[in-house]
C-alpha cells in the first residue's frame, strides 16, 4: 500500500478573484476567456485597476490536490512559493484541507515573489486569467523528492509548469521515480495556448510516460493539430490507457482502449468556470484510486466541476461525498 494516491506538481499560486465586465477587459487589453502570462509590473498595475478582491490559494494542480483532500484521499502537492505574505497563505490553505506539503521554499532574498493569477470573472461566468508565475517557475529537478514520487500509486502533472526553464527536467525526474515504484503517471494539457508553445514536449511524454490523459476540447483539438474531435480523441486513446476529455455543457468523454462513454453535465448557475477542470480531474482520480470504474469516475468528476462552478473560487465549499450519494455515485 502507497502512502499517497495522488501527488500534484504544479505552479503554487494565490489566485485573485475578481468581477468584471467585458467592457474592462477589452479596456486593459485582456484577452477573454484564456491564461496569459504577465510580468510583475503588469502584475502590480492590474491589480490596482480591479475592484473588490478575493484571494485564495490556487494553482491548476493544487486545486486538483485540494479536492482529493477535501474527499478524504492521501495526497501531496510539489510546488515553489516564497517566503513572504502570499507564500504562506498558500501553503496553509493547501495543508488546511488535508494534503502533505513540503517544497521548499524560496528565501526572502529571492528576486521573484510568490505567484499569483488575477482572475477577471465576467458576467456569463468566463473567467480570463492573467498569471505571474514568480518563483514558481523555477520549480527545479531538486524539489522533487524521489521517494514521495516512489510513494504514489499516482503523479499529477500540471501542463503550465512546462513554461519553466528547468520543469521538463523536474518532471522527468518525478516520473521516472513514480513508474520505477510502479506507479502511474497522468497530466493536464492545462490551455491550448500551452500546447501550443509545447506540443512536441508533450507529445514525447504522452507517448512514453502517461497513463492518464486529461483535457478540453479545445485542448484535445490543439494536440492534435485537427478540427475533427471525435478524430483526435481517437488518436489520444492509442497513445495512452485513459482519456478523459471535458466537453463543457455536452459534458465529458471517457475513453479507454475501443470503450467510449459519455458523462453528462451537470446543469448549474455559472458563477464562475474558474477550477472546473481542476475539480474534474481531482473527483476523476479519486474515484479511480477508490476502485470506481471508469464512467463514474467521469459522472463524480462532472458533479465535482459543477459544484466548483456554482460559486467564486476554484476550492469545493459543498461536501463532494454527499453530492456523489445524491447522484446516484456512492
Amino acid at each position: 500500500m502507497k502512502k499517497f494516491q495522488v501527488v500534484g506538481i504544479g505552479n503554487a499560486m494565490v489566485d485573485v478573484l475578481t468581477r468584471a465586465e467585458d467592457a474592462f477587459l477589452a479596456d486593459a487589453g485582456i484577452e477573454k476567456g484564456i491564461m496569459q502570462l504577465i510580468d510583475m509590473d503588469r502584475a502590480v498595475d492590474l491589480y490596482s485597476r480591479v475592484g473588490p478582491a478575493k484571494e485564495v490559494s490556487g494553482g491548476s494542480a493544487a486545486n486538483t490536490i485540494a479536492g482529493i483532500a477535501h474527499l478524504g484521499g492521501k495526497t501531496a502537492y510539489v510546488g515553489k512559493v516564497k517566503d513572504d505574505q502570499l507564500g504562506a497563505i498558500f501553503a496553509h490553505d493547501l495543508r488546511a484541507q488535508g494534503a502533505v506539503y513540503e517544497t521548499k521554499l524560496a528565501g526572502k532574498d529571492a528576486p521573484q515573489e510568490t505567484g499569483r493569477c488575477i482572475v477577471i470573472v465576467t458576467p456569463d461566468g468566463e473567467r480570463s486569467m492573467n498569471t505571474y508565475l514568480g518563483v514558481t517557475e523555477f520549480l527545479e529537478p531538486s524539489d522533487i523528492d524521489e521517494s514521495m514520487m516512489a510513494d504514489a500509486e499516482w503523479i499529477y502533472l500540471e501542463g503550465y509548469r512546462f513554461d519553466g526553464p528547468a520543469s521538463h527536467e523536474a518532471f522527468a525526474k518525478a516520473i521516472a521515480a513514480c513508474k520505477g515504484a510502479g506507479g502511474k503517471v497522468s497530466i493536464t494539457l492545462s490551455d491550448p495556448f500551452c500546447v501550443s508553445r509545447h506540443r512536441d514536449a508533450f507529445r514525447t511524454m504522452i507517448q512514453n510516460d502517461v497513463d492518464l490523459l486529461f483535457c478540453n476540447r479545445a485542448e484535445m483539438l490543439s494536440m492534435y493539430e485537427t478540427d475533427d474531435f471525435d478524430a483526435a480523441l481517437a488518436m489520444a486513446a492509442k497513445e495512452v490507457e485513459i482519456v478523459a476529455c471535458t466537453d463543457s455543457e455536452h459534458g465529458a468523454h471517457i475513453l479507454s482502449g475501443d470503450q467510449r462513454w459519455l458523462a453528462p453535465a451537470v446543469p448549474t448557475d455559472i458563477q464562475d468556470a474558474t477550477g472546473a477542470g481542476d475539480l474534474f480531474a481531482g473527483a476523476f482520480l479519486w474515484g479511480l484510486t477508490n476502485g470506481h470504474d471508469l464512467e463514474t469516475c467521469g459522472r463524480m468528476g462532472c458533479v465535482a466541476a459543477s459544484e466548483v462552478i456554482s460559486h467564486i473560487g476554484a476550492r469545493p465549499e459543498s461536501d463532494l461525498k454527499e453530492l456523489f450519494t445524491k447522484h446516484g455515485l456512492l
